[in-house]
Parts: C-alpha cells; structure tokens; sequence
C-alpha cells in the first residue's frame, strides 16, 4: 500500500503570483510598489497632522488638556487677535522668519561655494571635502549644537583667538544671542544644503563652462550665468530646506539664543501653560505662513532658470 504525499508547488505559486503581477496595468503596479511608501507618509505624516488639526478645533478647557467632543474656534480667534495686536505672538513669528530667512541666504550662499569646490575637485581632495560634509551628520543634533556654548561664549576659544591676534579689544557675546542662533542653525542645516546643490551640479557638464569661457566670460561671469541657473533646482530645494527648518527651529534658538521661537513657545503653552488647543492652532497657521512663504520663494527663484527633473 503505497501513500502520496502533496508537496507545496512553491515554484508554481511564485510563478503564478508573478503573472498576476505582471497582467496588472502600468498604474496598478505603480500603485502597489508605492503602497509602503504611502503607507508610511500617512502613518508618520498625514495622521499625526489630521490629530493636531482635530485638536485645534477643540473647546479651551481650564480643567481638561483636551476636551473629547468639544469643536471651537476660540484658540484660533486668540492667537490671530493676539497676532493683530502686535503682541507677544507678533514678536514670536516675525522673528521666527527673520531667523530663517537670515540663515536662508547664509546656508545657500555657502552650501553653493563648497558644492562648487566639491564638484570641481578630484580625487583624495573630492573624498575628503565630501567626508566633512556627511561627518557633522553622524553626531546627535544636540550635542553639536551645544558645542557652541563654549566655543563662542565671551570666555570661549573663539573670543581668545581674537582676543590674541588683536582683533578685538574685549569679548563679544556671540552667546546666548541671535548671532550664535544663526551660526548654530547654519551648521545644522548646511550639509543637507550641500548635498541637495551638488547633487544637481554632478549631472551638469563641464564643457558648458569652458565653452562660455571661450566665448569671452570670466570665471565669475560663466559661473554666474551658467552655473548657477542649471544649478537652481538644487538651490531651491537648499532654500527650502534651510527655510522650513530654521522657522521651526528648536535646539539652536534654545541653547544659543534668548528670543523666544515659534517651537520653543509652542513647548511653553504644552508643557506650561497646557493649552493644547492655542498651541495647535498656532502650529497650523505656523504652517500654512510657511507654506505661502516657501511658494513665493519657489517663483522667484524659478524665475533664474534650471531643469527641475535634476532635482
């Protein structure tokens, strides 16, 4: 009496599994590899933004840090009366953007040169000045930060160092100030403003340059009129990100400056105050600022030129 045994067709179903793959249209399969990434943008972004919506709209409670069921316009009516005012909120945002703005220009201005000078370098000189870029990435935000404290303070090494060469007569109080606030976010934001620009100068083509060179431009003239417009999509993607990060921005602010920012008053009305509906509301008309700010730099810029398909 002889028994059999059905084995698994694994080779069978894999193969079946990847005709019904393939017998898909061009837009179902693109949906389906995309389907994680969806997945993931909606759990770690859309959700938690949908939340803070939701809690904006809630009913101010003295009692409650949030009341379940309530819907109200009061936070938002607050913080925009208190913006129109011209009182602490007033304070608090436009220095929020002045700050990103003044680091804007810094860190694109920079990030521009030294992904130049990557781009044109070779070599050990190419690795190199790439490693110093990706270094600063792999030290905790805040610790790099707060190494500003003793760099710049007015008994600090760099006041020493001026002190010494007779640059200066007496110490200057880079910090606590708005001056190590810009230093401290510029060094935080400036290898991710690198990367973003050289990334688009590597497709570029050398010929083009030296071609303008040819034709009579100088060096500065060819990297004015030629480099920097195909290198635009990557100076605005730099500017965006300086931008957003900076307006936002908590641990720079926080240990080398004394203004209030927008996240650090945000931190005041949860963890204080508990308002968690004005902090919401704030947090939402924070964004949509952004967003409006970051769109009106998006058409200026594009106005210089560059193939965004190289961003």
């Amino acid at each position: 009496m002889s028994e059999t045994t059905s084995l698994p067709q694994i080779p069978t179903s894999l193969a079946s599994l990847r005709e019904s793959f393939a017998g898909q249209s061009s837009s179902t399969r693109a949906l389906l590899l995309m389907a994680p990434l969806i997945a993931f943008e909606l759990l770690v972004f859309v959700i938690p933004f949908l939340i803070l919506l939701r809690i904006s709209f809630a009913e101010p409670s003295s009692d409650l840090i949030y009341e379940p069921g309530s819907w109200s316009v009061e936070a938002y009516a607050a913080v925009i009366d208190n913006i129109l005012a011209l009182e602490l909120l007033w304070s608090v945002i436009s220095y929020s953007f002045l700050l990103g703005v003044v680091v804007t220009i810094v860190t694109v201005v920079l990030a521009l040169f030294y992904a130049y000078a990557i781009w044109r370098s070779t070599g050990l000189v190419k690795t190199l000045l790439l490693f110093s870029v990706v270094l600063p990435l792999l030290t905790t935000l805040v610790i790099r930060t707060y190494a500003f404290r003793p760099l710049l303070s007015p008994t600090g090494t760099f006041n020493e160092l001026l002190l010494s060469v007779g640059l200066l007569s007496e110490p200057i109080q880079f910090v606590p100030n708005t001056v190590g606030a810009v230093i401290g976010q510029v060094y935080i934001v400036l290898p991710y403003a690198i990367l973003a620009i050289y990334s688009v100068l590597a497709t570029m083509d050398w010929h083009v340059v030296e071609a303008a060179r040819d034709l009579g431009a100088s060096r500065p003239r060819s990297v004015a009129e030629v480099v920097v417009p195909q290198a635009m999509p990557g100076i605005i993607v730099a500017a965006v990100i300086s931008f957003a990060w900076s307006v936002g921005a908590y641990a720079a602010p926080g240990l080398l400056s004394e203004n209030i920012t927008f996240a650090l008053h945000v931190e005041e009305l949860l963890l204080t105050d508990l308002r968690y509906p004005t902090a919401a509301a704030l947090s939402v008309i924070m964004l949509v600022l952004m967003l409006a700010a970051i769109s009106i730099m998006f058409a200026v810029l594009n106005r210089f030129g560059g193939d965004f398909d190289l961003a």
